[in-house]
């Protein structure tokens, strides 16, 4: 089991407490960041300091691409924590506008295993209002850290969080003219990238299952396009089948038993559902047009996917049986790689007008259409598994040039580069690891 980590885990005990704890609003727009105290953890020993201050790194750098935290500057505290269990001068805090404080420490134990653990603190307050420990093994503490970012984030705005989870993409490396192509897979935050293909063969739009640590993708070998299932954890490739002249790679149902694809027939495309375990295949869509790209609702209720039966380029919804079809993008340019987000909430697309790609959102029945990011070729957004961050590609002009990955928010004002280690492109974010 490449991924499988053992994590023990207990609630440090409560301080007493007051009514009046901090919580942020992220249904509101333009957040404010909140400021937040996240002091080098400490360490057991002399030889778990590094490793104690990485954990406390890794922790302060998820809080700051979700847009909604600012970690303060530690050359700004006055009161130097020694003791991560010990009540803090919650004053000295106050003074330079810290509104919340992550302390921790961590330990490595006698059977080789780690104790990490941290309690998060209410400055105005001057209470705890959270903290636990976990028992793991040292490699697997990247995944501890991001483990209490993600407990942080839940606890001061309510919503769960999205850092325990990774991103499947095409790794793109050698010249621009003969790109070898290879499923990759990383921290969402760009760490601990692996291949999990070889390059043999082209490899095309990865998508997880959004209930399963599984990936479904496109692999072009001998061109014969053929669509595989990888189970991430034990590497156990399943071939679903072969489609000649499917477009676009399938996508999952929200209880990944189906997915959903698009074949080409006689220049046409049309829309297709597939259940995984008769291998039964139905047909959803019926015309003249091209219709591609679905992707069901999180409630398997209904699907959008693009189309130009209108002329252009569109996005419309129909039921999930097929059933009523009805455009919802009516803006400039064309429309491409519609995703729901996991909260049903909105849905992320690709947007081509004059002047460049842009990544934006929509309602699922059309209106308030924002657009996010503009640029010379972004494209295939997808959602973070709490539908607050969306991960894309953006393709930089060049003899030299090639796709890189960028994470953004949904203010878009929070725009970062994710690092991998050569061009990526075409990412699908995971559910939260179980």
């Amino acid at each position: 089991m490449l991924f499988a980590a053992a994590f023990v885990m207990a609630t440090v005990p409560f301080t007493q407490r007051a009514e009046a704890l901090i919580e942020l609003d992220v249904t509101q727009g333009n957040v404010q960041p909140l400021p937040i105290a996240i002091p080098t953890f400490i360490g057991g020993t002399q030889a778990d300091a590094q490793l104690a201050a990485d954990v406390s790194g890794v922790i302060a750098a998820d809080l700051k691409r979700s847009g909604l935290f600012l970690p303060l500057d530690q050359a700004a505290f006055i009161e130097k924590i020694t003791n991560p269990n010990q009540t803090p001068n919650f004053q000295s805090w106050t003074v330079i506008n810290a509104q919340a404080l992550v302390t921790g420490g961590v330990t490595r134990q006698s059977d080789g295993r780690l104790r990490a653990e941290f309690r998060l603190w209410d400055i105005y307050a001057g209470q705890q209002m959270a903290g636990q420990q976990f028992y793991t093994t040292p490699e697997n503490w990247r995944r501890v850290a991001h483990i209490i970012a993600d407990a942080i984030y839940e606890r001061l705005t309510g919503e769960q969080g999205y850092f325990d989870s990774r991103v499947v993409y095409v790794d793109e490396s050698g010249p621009k003219d003969k790109r070898v192509k290879r499923l990759a897979i990383m921290d969402q935050d760009g760490a601990n990238s692996r291949y999990l293909t070889r390059g043999n063969d082209l490899v095309l739009t990865p998508r997880f299952n959004p209930s399963a640590q599984e990936v479904v993708y496109m692999s072009y070998g001998s061109d014969q396009p053929r669509v595989y299932l990888l189970n991430i954890e034990t590497g156990q490739r399943e071939l679903v089948g072969n489609f000649p002249g499917m477009t676009f790679a399938p996508r999952f149902s929200p209880d990944g038993q189906r997915i959903v694809m698009s074949f080409e027939d006689q220049g046409n495309a049309n829309i297709y559902a597939m259940d995984l375990r008769s291998r039964r295949t139905t047909r959803l869509t019926n015309s003249a047009s091209i219709d591609t790209s679905p992707s069901f609702s999180p409630d398997g209720s209904r699907i959008v996917f693009t189309s130009d039966r209108g002329g252009s380029q569109q996005i419309y919804v129909m039921g999930a049986d097929g059933s009523n079809p009805q455009r919802i993008s009516f803006g400039k340019g064309s429309y491409s790689t519609p995703v729901w987000s996991p909260r049903g909430d909105l849905i992320a697309f690709t947007r081509q007008a004059p002047g460049g790609f842009a990544i934006g959102v929509m309602k699922p029945d059309g209106s308030g259409e924002r657009i996010l990011t503009e640029g010379f070729h972004n494209e295939g957004p997808t959602w973070a598994p709490n539908g607050r961050v969306l991960m894309f590609f953006r393709d930089t002009p060049g003899a030299n040039g090639g796709p890189q990955l960028w994470s953004i928010d949904l203010t878009g004002y929070n725009e970062f580069k994710v690092p991998t280690p050569a061009f990526g492109s075409d990412p699908a974010w995971s559910p939260l690891i179980n």
